[in-house]
């Protein structure tokens, strides 16, 4: 009788370490398990859908695991030191302590936790099914057990309410980052310039107002003029002064008059459309959607006093997206050329995005939006020819001035 009890108080110990393997697990993967893929998995698979419920509440399902686990560790100790009692004697008690503290730990803790670690959904999953069911057991001890807990951290002025936090941009980056062996690298790189878009302001892409190309509606002739050499889809049209547009004028309404035979200036001047203003400093996120909303695909960037500062397009942002997609030849402005050397010649006045993009180098953006501006920002004086400095990584060698402006600049990249 005496080795028959023996017997069952070793199955017993055994059982309370297997189940304290079980919690231990379980408490990691539910943890560890991806809750986007968790959410996938949802919608064709119950157990997936049990886990999601049980993590949408942390309280009961942390609680009742810690309950579980602390309960069949204190009793596994009791287990063994009655066991090694039988066994061996009183005086075993110290060393069945620390036998029984090695095996809880190699095999209860560390090497459970490892592998559902590695594997949550092969753990939390199946597993949902018993600790769903002990929630519902032991509901009303965890509760009790929680409010105990609350009394105490409010007693020390912690606040026990969870905070539901927003991922952030960054973070979202690097869910994107880390998808590379799933996204093809082409979409990578697309989702990861959705992202930035908040980032980037209609500043830093727009046209710059010296490069626009307008024309004064009191001078018929020379309307006729630009539409004769205009080589983009819209012209700006002002009344008498560039500081007074009065709206824009789309080529497409101008072929569709010649179609018609109805081309004479008076109706010319009844299709331009009402300029659409964008505020300077409004990001390329919410400006896409302004488009959208407000059915256009151009607007004029205005400063704080109203002033234009240049001119922002759909195509711009779409670019920003998905990178260049036009061929237009007449759109290619020869801003950098490659040297022998390895330099480039580049005109000042491209925009430091531009730059960055087509050199695969990276300038700073936060301090000015051309090249131009970004030289004299860094010597805070009107530089003179045959001045070089070095900003980052690059050497900028400035050798044409006119008109105490930079017209051209030599890149080296410096290693």
């Amino acid at each position: 009788m005496e080795s028959l009890s023996t017997f069952w108080l070793s199955i017993t110990l055994l059982s309370l370490i297997l189940a304290s393997a079980f919690f231990s697990s379980t408490e990691t993967s539910m943890m560890a398990i991806n809750r986007y893929r968790l959410k996938t998995l949802s919608k064709t698979n119950k157990n997936a859908r049990r886990t999601e419920q049980l993590l949408k509440d942390t309280d009961h399902l942390i609680g009742t695991i810690l309950l579980g686990n602390n309960f069949v560790n204190i009793f596994a100790s009791s287990i063994a030191t009655i066991l090694a009692i039988k066994l061996w004697g009183e005086d075993s008690i110290v060393l069945a302590s620390l036998a029984l503290t090695f095996v809880i730990l190699v095999f209860a803790e560390t090497t459970p936790k490892t592998f559902a670690a590695k594997n949550p959904e092969k753990i939390a999953l199946p597993a949902s099914i018993i600790i769903s069911a002990l929630i519902k057991i032991f509901k009303p001890f965890v509760w009790f057990i929680a409010q105990i807990s609350k009394l105490i951290l409010k007693l020390f002025g912690i606040n026990n309410q969870y905070q539901q936090e927003d991922i952030s941009s960054e973070e979202l980056r690097m869910v994107v980052s880390d998808a590379k062996p799933i996204i093809a690298s082409n979409y990578q790189k697309m989702l990861l310039n959705i992202i930035d878009l908040e980032k980037v302001k209609v500043e830093d892409i727009m046209i710059p107002r010296h490069e626009l190309i307008s024309v004064d509606i009191n001078q018929p002739d020379e309307i006729l003029k630009q539409f004769e050499r205009i080589q983009h889809t819209r012209l700006l049209t002002y009344d008498g002064s560039t500081d007074n547009i009065t709206g824009v004028l789309h080529m497409r309404d101008i072929v569709n008059l010649y179609a018609k035979g109805d081309f004479n200036m008076d109706n010319v001047l009844a299709l331009v459309r009402d300029p659409y203003f964008v505020p300077e400093g409004t990001s390329l996120a919410h400006q896409l959607e302004h488009f959208q909303t407000e059915k256009r695909r151009l607007g004029l960037v205005v400063d704080e006093y109203g002033e234009v500062r240049g001119l922002i397009v759909l195509e711009d942002i779409l670019e920003e997206i998905v990178g260049q997609f036009t061929s237009n030849q007449s759109e290619i402005i020869d801003e950098i050329s490659l040297q022998e050397d390895g330099s480039y010649l580049v005109d000042p006045r491209i925009n430091i995005r531009e730059l960055n993009t087509t050199l695969n180098i990276e300038l700073s953006v936060a301090k000015a939006k051309t090249l131009n501006g970004l030289i004299l920002e860094e010597l805070q004086t009107i530089p003179k020819r045959d001045i070089s400095l070095k900003i980052d990584k690059i050497l900028v060698e400035i050798l044409q001035i006119s008109d105490q402006t930079i017209k051209l600049v030599k890149l080296t990249k410096l290693d």
